[in-house]
């Protein structure tokens, strides 16, 4: 089918069960945030696992083809995997610089990174045992986590970046293994610091995707839109990632009105398109949606487009997002009718 429908990753999680204003009021947490939760810690995983059916459920009635977790039981994006590994000081975090540039506690890197056990497995398990459509789940990625963190152990950070691909790599692994269709790797930092993306950014990513034969994306954005309110006209990263091992990068293209013609730079790589735009309320017609698709005709094969938001749900209201689910995928229908009769 031309133009699949997905989100992101992450979906609104809903008022009972997170604290959604203090949420909203801090720069996403690198460090755990228990404080955030609503629930009671011996109720807390069934609070998570219901409204984790709901938000695949609200997907499914949208009429998503490929289904995220919503990423309900993360209090980021980054975190829950974060703080699993090896290596870190879970009880004493550091400081560093987000991409905002305000500090922000950050994991503490005291020891050699290593990951001890499968983090996101029994959350795959459980979104596929409550779909029956593809499904996707995201990590973090190796880059992201290396400026995400105080690095009080190894000589530079492109030696930390290495430790992250390997255990990112091992939980890839596991999660192919374990019957996702895809998986994504979120790298936003990589906008955010082209120059050590280039330095070493682009070597930890390909490393985390060494011998993965699944279907992999790369996520590179401008920030959250409820966080990050001011965005660029063009990417000053993403060219380079045709050189990445990935089959399909995730970008932003509504928010930014991005110059599509960036596309053909990536090769042959699918797109995952981002065509919501996360930082108006108002929920798009699903002609707007059509016309933001159409935008990366001249540039990318429809084959190789996915639709998708411009980033994750995550602070949206959750009627909001719904409508905007759905005006996607009216949106992309109108263009697949528009040209599926060329690839009868």
């Amino acid at each position: 089918m031309l133009f699949p429908t997905t989100l992101v990753g992450s979906y609104p999680q809903p008022e009972w069960l997170i604290d959604r204003a203090k949420l909203a009021g801090r720069f996403p947490p690198r460090v755990r945030a228990r404080e955030l939760w609503r629930i009671p810690e011996p109720f807390l995983t069934e609070a998570q696992n219901d409204a984790t059916i709901i938000a695949i459920k609200a997907q499914e009635e949208a009429g998503l083809d490929i289904i995220t977790d919503g990423e309900i039981r993360r209090e980021s994006y980054s975190n829950r995997f974060a703080t699993a590994l090896e290596g870190i000081d879970v009880d004493n975090p550091g400081t560093a610089l987000d991409r905002s540039g305000h500090p922000n506690p950050v994991p503490r890197i005291v020891r050699k990174i290593r990951r001890m056990r499968p983090v996101e497995i029994d959350d795959l398990k459980f979104l596929k045992s409550h779909t029956t459509r593809k499904v996707k789940i995201t990590v973090p990625g190796p880059f992201t986590m290396s400026q995400q963190a105080q690095n009080d152990f190894y000589r530079t950070e492109a030696e930390a970046a290495m430790d992250y691909a390997a255990a990112v790599n091992e939980e890839i692994r596991d999660l192919f293994d374990a019957g996702a269709d895809y998986v994504q790797i979120d790298e936003p930092y990589m906008q955010a610091r082209p120059q050590k993306a280039e330095e070493y950014g682009l070597e930890a990513l390909n490393r985390a995707l060494d011998d993965i034969a699944g279907p992999t994306v790369v996520h590179i954005c401008f920030g959250y839109a409820a966080i990050i309110h001011e965005r660029p006209s063009g990417y000053s990263f993403l060219r380079q990632l045709k050189g990445c091992s990935c089959r399909q990068v995730s970008i932003e293209t509504a928010q930014s009105d991005l110059d599509c013609s960036v596309l053909k730079d990536l090769g042959d790589k699918t797109i995952l398109l981002g065509v919501i735009d996360l930082s108006d309320m108002n929920v798009e017609s699903p002609d707007r949606i059509a016309a933001r698709i159409r935008r990366a005709l001249p540039y990318v094969d429809p084959e190789r487009i996915i639709v998708a938001p411009d980033c994750g749900m995550k602070y949206l209201p959750r009627d909001v997002a719904v409508g905007k689910m759905r005006a996607m995928v009216l949106g992309a229908e109108i263009v697949r009718r528009e040209i599926q009769p060329t690839f009868a």
